[in-house]
């Protein structure tokens, strides 16, 4: 005659506590994921239109300038080069990364 063994409290606890750890070790991979994806997604990006970014560089400063809009972007560290090209002629750099003309 088979037996039917229940399970004691102990196993209960656990089998619960393992289920728990791994949908937890689960949910984390997945999180990791989704914001990788994300940010794939986003790089290179423009943050005002979503058209894409270009780097160019413009007197050793590497700027991001959007291919759609327009606009320009700088990376961390950078506007403090600008403050520096701006003893050298700032005013040259900015003419020169518009398109415009110095006089």
């Amino acid at each position: 005659m088979p037996t039917e063994e229940k399970p004691s409290r102990n196993e209960e606890e656990y089998f619960a506590k393992l289920n728990a750890e791994l949908i937890k070790e689960r949910r984390a991979e997945l999180d990791k994921a989704r914001t990788q994806s994300a940010r794939q997604a986003h790089f290179m990006k423009c943050p005002r239109c979503g058209g894409d970014l270009k780097e160019m560089e413009q007197h050793n400063v590497k700027i991001d300038r959007c291919v759609d809009c327009k606009g320009v972007w700088l990376d961390a560290g950078e506007i403090e080069l600008l403050e520096h090209a701006h003893e050298s002629g700032v005013t040259r750099f900015f003419s020169s990364m518009f398109g415009r003309r110095h006089a």
